[in-house]
């Protein structure tokens, strides 16, 4: 199943002329029937939207106001550390927010969130259907307007107040969906959608023949976009890619945004924190089951290793015994030639998914890097203006 699923990645982010050069027979031989299946996806997103607009599907409308995290493309765009990083600035600023998430494939992504955000007023609720965790969250906790919050106004929500300076309810005052493009079931406040810098849309074809889950048209919907691990490509490729997103809807606001590593931690004791700078000068392998392994790599490689070699599994995979043996082989084969011993590295998300499935790497050390977004200044547009383009989008939904 795992070369299954690297085999139809590669043929969702091949160009289409070069197929013939760039993919084996047997890929080649699989794009018929994903073709198929592309199409009949195609018929059967409209008449999903068709059903929502009759009100023969119904949609779920909560008491507070509501950001959808989302995106196009099947992963690796940053949807989650966006969720976290507006979750960090809605509680400094005296507003409890909810995280409602699918919890897939591990949980992995929520248990990062749980970790992160331990010892805050921020709630993460995991649950496949969203609505019956919200209905239990705002039911257990009650909820607020964040416009009748005392401690919320404007000029608290744009400065760098230190998280938990600000007094905050533990009533729920905004909710964050986390992946919620696609899930139509809810009404939201306002849509962004984060696009990979790396690669924006792959194919440019629909899941399964290419990564799309919905064409590009979709970005009607969108309120704001963010073009993240904007500072992994070229200044040309990222105007190219806002371009490309202003013609399908011109008056749409565009920010740019990374992945900031803050240090490591030390797998089997996160207590233990390691400056970036103590990777310089070792051989490292990255090992990593993330939609956007080319980043993580990337970033490593910055840091000032001897030598970064990589590992990489498709997204959410859950790590077997026949994985630990290939990693741990290539680990030997990496001391041999450079005679030195390697350090592997792996992302949070690898890490919670499964963390007691590392240890059996021993002798060799694993570290886990950590890391936050930060939006870039680009074009005039800053973070303050991120926030505040964000929050009258929430005032002016309030009035509709």
């Amino acid at each position: 199943m795992e070369k299954l699923r690297k085999m139809v990645n590669q043929i969702a982010y091949t160009p289409q002329q070069n197929r013939l050069s760039k993919l084996s027979a047997l890929q080649l031989s699989l794009i018929p029937i994903l073709s198929l299946a592309s199409t009949l996806y195609s018929f059967a997103l409209p008449l999903r939207c068709r059903l929502y607009q009759l009100g023969l599907l119904q949609k779920n409308r909560l008491p507070v106001p509501v950001i959808s995290v989302g995106n196009l493309t099947w992963g690796g765009n940053g949807k989650t550390p966006m969720v976290e990083f507006l979750a960090v600035w809605l509680s400094a600023a005296g507003i409890s927010p909810l995280i409602l998430t699918r919890g897939y494939s591990g949980a992995d992504e929520a248990k990062m969130l749980q970790r992160h955000l331990y010892g805050t007023p921020v709630k993460i609720g995991v649950g496949a259907n969203r609505a019956n965790t919200a209905a239990s969250f705002l039911k257990r906790y009650g909820y607020i307007s964040p416009w009748k919050h005392s401690d919320t106004d404007l000029e608290g929500l744009l400065s760098n107040r230190k998280q938990g300076s600000c007094s905050c309810s533990d009533q729920i005052g905004i909710a964050i969906l986390d992946d919620g493009m696609q899930h139509s079931s809810f009404w939201r406040d306002i849509e962004i959608v984060m696009v990979n810098a790396m690669i924006p849309w792959g194919n440019h074809q629909l899941i399964p023949l290419g990564p799309l889950r919905e064409p590009l048209t979709a970005l009607t919907r969108a309120d704001i976009v963010v073009i993240h691990h904007a500072d992994l490509v070229s200044e040309k490729d990222v105007e190219a890619i806002a371009s490309e997103i202003q013609e399908v809807k011109n008056s749409l606001p565009i920010f740019m945004s990374r992945l900031a590593p803050l240090y490591f931690l030390k797998a089997g004791n996160t207590s233990c924190k390691l400056a970036l700078m103590d990777i310089s000068n070792t051989l490292v392998l990255c090992v990593s089951a993330i939609a956007s392994a080319d980043s993580f790599v990337e970033t490593i490689k910055k840091l000032g290793p001897v030598f970064a070699d990589r590992l990489d599994f498709s997204d959410h995979h859950l790590f077997q015994a026949k994985d630990i043996d290939m990693i741990k082989m290539r680990l030997r084969n990496l001391q041999s030639e450079f005679a030195m011993k390697p350090v592997v590295v792996v992302t949070e998300k690898d890490y919670d998914r499964a963390p007691e499935v590392l240890k059996y790497l021993d002798p060799y050390e694993v570290l886990v890097l950590c890391s936050s977004l930060r939006i870039l200044p680009h074009n005039g547009n800053t973070e303050e203006s991120f926030k505040k383009c964000l929050w009258q989008h929430l005032k002016v939904s309030n009035k509709a």
